[in-house]
């Protein structure tokens, strides 16, 4: 089974990210072929800064080696480095219709967070479909609110071949059933853009602090507590053993418990799962001739399959030409 994902570059990885989708990515890579991108165009739409944009893309791979992400068994690369996608993105454009783009959520959310309205932001779609269909994906892991980027592709992908013949693979969601909604410190879904994140790669004392900060409601340590509705609660069981998580559970709804207790535990389990990454990501910025191997061996291996489909899809629709078959790949 062909996997292929790809992440933005927005900011520095947080727990929703990780428990969120990369552990799952990581997860995927034993015994199928893995294709995972590091989505720098995609960013454009949000990130004007020229020096802030390659400095995330860099750490946006040094977190996913040090995360446990292995070139020796999936694909890793910058979604720029496969030029193809875009001229795909372009056959794919000439044949997607505009009510398709103006029903997806995402644009309309963005816009409504402030975004510019202008045309990469509407046509994200189709460069998304571009990024799943030049790879031959057979699935795409997503959370279930992200079920609608794969019924467009599929959509898009279903009318080309409708027009010039089955040039594509039509790919499937992989639902990821047990992704967990991380809260953050604030209560609310942890996200960069409401500034409420816990980072994976932070010092742990900074972890600590916002850890200590995380919103509880005013119950005294001795009244009985709401495990189900305790965001450090929630916490807990992305990091804690089964066993230890029912004793906490039982401890709540007994009381005697403060929160303040449940997050000193918290902090000391958030360092211990992420202090190995923390090392091996300190190593790899010693080493970044290493990491941009990695990248551009990532890249190469991307652009031969991209450039099979591309020729493909270009064959069918008559855009083909001879000084294809000289380009170097």
């Amino acid at each position: 089974m062909r996997v292929l994902s790809g992440i933005q570059p927005s900011g520095r990885f947080h727990l929703g990210n990780y428990f969120g989708a990369i552990r799952q990515y990581i997860e995927l890579q034993e015994g199928n072929q893995a294709y995972y991108f590091i989505a720098n165009l995609h960013a454009l739409t949000s990130t004007r800064d020229r020096e802030l944009l390659e400095r995330l893309t860099l750490d946006s791979a040094l977190d996913l080696l040090a995360l446990g992400l292995d070139p020796a068994k999936a694909v890793l690369f910058v979604q720029s480095d496969v030029p193809e996608v875009t001229e795909l993105t372009w056959l794919l454009s000439t044949v997607t219709p505009m009510g398709l783009l103006e029903r997806c959520h995402a644009y309309k959310d963005k816009v409504q967070q402030g975004l510019p309205a202008d045309h990469g932001l509407f046509a994200y779609p189709v460069l998304m479909a571009a990024d799943i269909l030049i790879y031959d994906a057979d699935k795409v892991p997503v959370g279930q609110d992200q079920k609608q980027h794969i019924e467009v592709t599929r959509d898009i992908a279903a009318r080309f071949n409708h027009l010039y013949g089955e040039v594509f693979h039509l790919p499937d969601p992989y639902i990821l059933e047990h992704v967990a909604t991380v809260p953050g410190i604030d209560g609310m879904k942890m996200s960069k853009s409401r500034d409420n994140t816990i980072g994976i790669f932070e010092d742990p004392k900074a972890v600590k602090k916002k850890v200590m900060r995380i919103v509880t409601d005013s119950r005294t340590v001795e009244e009985p507590k709401d495990p189900a509705a305790c965001n450090v609660m929630a916490l807990l069981r992305l990091v804690a053993e089964a066993d230890e998580i029912t004793q906490w559970e039982d401890r709540y709804r007994k009381g005697g418990v403060g929160y303040g207790e449940a997050k000193k535990r918290l902090a000391l389990l958030l360092d211990e799962q992420f202090a190995p990454a923390r090392a091996r990501r300190g190593e790899l910025e010693k080493d970044p001739d290493t990491v941009h191997d990695i990248l551009r061996d990532g890249g190469r291996r991307a652009r031969e399959k991209a450039a099979e489909v591309l020729d493909r899809a270009s064959r069918a629709c008559g855009v083909w030409n001879p000084g294809r078959d000289n380009r170097k790949t």
